[in-house]
């Protein structure tokens, strides 16, 4: 067993603090057209159109809770409820991706056999 350094613990607590997304600001710094195109991308596609706001943000709850991005979660979590998504709304969120996640293993898992 080793011990981990004050500098390691530190490391590892603060990987998914919500204060690293300030850091994107660095990623406008250094590829600002790059960084401006992301920004209206992401703008247009959650603006409310044919999908309303709080099913896209529900969808995007079930791909964060799938590609388990702890800032997604967070963030669109916020969002949903926001734009009046209740519990019971988010739950169904959350296992209709893990519906999802599970069924790609199933039909993955048919090239093994």
């Amino acid at each position: 067993m080793t011990n981990a350094t004050t500098t390691e613990i530190e490391q590892n607590t603060s990987l998914y603090d919500i204060t690293n997304l300030e850091k994107m600001k660095t990623l406008g710094t250094h590829a600002p057209e790059a960084m401006k195109a992301f920004v209206a991308f992401d703008k247009a596609a959650l603006a409310p159109g044919a999908i309303p706001g709080k099913y896209k943000e529900l969808m995007a709850l079930a791909v964060a809770f799938t590609t388990q991005c702890p800032y997604c979660i967070e963030l669109h979590a916020n969002k949903a409820r926001e734009q009046g998504a209740s519990d019971p709304e988010i739950a169904e969120s959350v296992l209709v991706a893990a519906a999802l996640r599970a069924g790609g293993a199933i039909t993955h898992g048919t090239h093994a056999i």
